[in-house]
């Protein structure tokens, strides 16, 4: 288990007068133990629990088909499996809470990961134990970040900025979007990192779409590219987003992109501890009606474990409470994205970085591409046609 988070876990506990806290969630079980049960994301009731009892001690619920992964990472945590097919899951976490002192504890638990029928027969096993809410616990201790943490964002964050970059410098008029996207996995893993999630290949007239994978479209002469990869390990992402052009920038696209670069340093000036968030996000759309550019829901977030955590640098509700607003603070990781899915003028744009909350302000952790001005697809293409003639 990592040592501090189950400090931090603990301290938790002590002010929220709880016994233990349990993480079901792929993404808080990989903030306790520190690695992700590859099946468990993708097969639901495949449980895999972090405990953490008040005293600091800690064990681990896993089903079989997982147990060698979980022993092999884990050999000096105490685990109790739990056969898929005979089993129900929920009795043999009942008995080894029990068997760890929580038959009649406060005990927090992921409300919303659990199914609700879980919960039902996990509840009706343990009439002594009471159950509550820890999401939103969890939820906080995630916002501020360990070193161990910024370190891994940090890196991942320059393994997202250069494997898109490269990317782009390796296509040109004539390639397909396929081609970006086969280009851009390879970078990742080449790089580092794990795995990848929501790989966004969208361009010319499908720039405008917020949220869309590569497809068969083939690159023209001024079309605008937008590329966007969320790069993975342990379980920790990092997301960024780089617009490019093929060949030359089409009309009102460098004026546009110049006034995102400026929202962009705006942003990270007004980034630093106590910093409103809705100030910062009020500022931004304010910036942005002076293009005409319609306004976003939120143009920042915080991220670790989970594509979108709090706090919002927008009008999203943060924790659960609408309409609050929220101060930063030291050592946040926020994904920023000055963008405009519609401009207006048939394509969208849209730079997506990382950054750090610092003592004093703010720290951009993907740092790879120089993006003051439109990247131009097909710088590497030299280099490319070097390497097949030879």
């Amino acid at each position: 288990m990592r040592a501090e988070i189950v400090a931090k876990q603990v301290g938790a506990m002590k002010r929220h007068g709880l016994d233990a806290i349990i993480c079901s969630s792929p993404e808080n079980f990989a903030y306790t133990a520190g690695f992700v049960v590859p099946s468990q994301p993708l097969i639901r009731h495949r449980h895999a629990m972090t405990i953490v009892s008040a005293d600091g001690s800690s064990a681990i619920f896993g089903v079989d088909m997982e147990a060698s992964t979980i022993r092999r990472r884990l050999p000096d945590t105490p685990a109790r499996i739990w056969a898929e097919f005979s089993d129900d899951a929920m009795l043999v976490l009942a008995d080894q809470l029990s068997q760890l002192g929580l038959a009649k504890g406060r005990i927090g638990l992921e409300m919303d990961y659990l199914p609700a029928g879980d919960f039902a027969r996990l509840s009706a096993a343990m009439p002594g134990a009471r159950f509550e809410r820890a999401e939103p616990i969890l939820a906080r201790l995630r916002q501020i970040k360990t070193p161990e943490e910024i370190a891994l964002l940090r890196r991942l964050s320059r393994i997202s900025d250069q494997a898109i970059t490269d990317a782009l410098a390796m296509v040109d008029a004539g390639d397909s979007e396929m081609d970006i996207a086969g280009h851009l996995t390879r970078n990742v893993y080449s790089l580092g990192a794990e795995h990848f999630k929501l790989l966004i290949v969208a361009t010319g007239e499908r720039s405008m779409l917020p949220n869309v994978g590569p497809s068969d479209r083939v690159l023209k002469r001024g079309d605008v590219c937008r590329v966007e990869i969320f790069s993975l390990i342990n379980g920790y992402l990092a997301g960024v987003c780089r617009t490019a052009v093929v060949g030359e920038a089409p009309p009102m696209a460098d004026r546009i992109w110049s006034h995102l670069v400026d929202c962009k340093y705006e942003i990270m000036e007004k980034v630093k501890p106590g910093a409103s968030c809705r100030e910062i996000y009020d500022a931004f759309i304010a910036k942005l009606a002076k293009l005409d550019l319609p306004p976003i829901s939120f143009v920042g977030h915080g991220i670790g474990l989970h594509l979108h955590e709090d706090p919002y640098l927008g009008m999203t509700p943060i924790l659960g409470k609408p309409g609050e607003d929220a101060p930063l603070e030291e050592n946040m990781v926020l994904g920023f994205e000055p963008l405009c899915y519609d401009t207006g003028h048939g394509f969208g744009m849209q730079n997506k970085d990382m950054l750090l909350v610092t003592a004093s302000g703010s720290e951009l952790l993907s740092d790879y591409a120089d993006t003051d001005r439109l990247i131009v697809c097909g710088t590497g293409m030299q280099d490319r046609k070097v390497k097949a003639a030879v």
